[in-house]
């Protein structure tokens, strides 16, 4: 693999950054997904980590309707609870609790 020559897709620039109504339609999309995937015990938390992110995302833009923009961040905030429930308690240690672990245990141990 050639790693001195970056794509140009990753270059050009997202037509959706500057279209906050794709931003949405795809966030509706993937929440649609996300609620059928969990009627049927499939639900996938790294699908609900792409919509918290989206939400927070559009809750940022200035170009937004200030209530739109509440409501997306009221709702991000929602889905990151989503996705604190579903990851498994060893994924949910902060940086500061790995770090007193690590100190703890001594350099030569196996890390958290």
């Amino acid at each position: 693999m050639d790693i001195d020559r970056i794509d140009p897709v990753f270059l050009a620039p997202n037509p959706c950054q500057h279209r906050p109504e794709l931003m949405l339609s795809a966030v509706l999309h993937l929440m649609s997904h996300y609620m059928a995937a969990h009627a049927e015990g499939n639900a996938c938390v790294k699908l609900a980590s792409v919509i918290e992110r989206h939400l927070k995302a559009l809750a940022g833009r200035s170009d937004l309707a200030p209530v739109l923009s509440a409501t997306c961040q009221q709702l991000s905030e929602q889905w990151a609870e989503v996705v604190e429930r579903a990851l498994p308690p060893a994924g949910k240690a902060n940086l500061f609790t790995r770090i007193l672990a690590v100190g703890k245990t001594g350099l030569g141990a196996s890390r958290v």
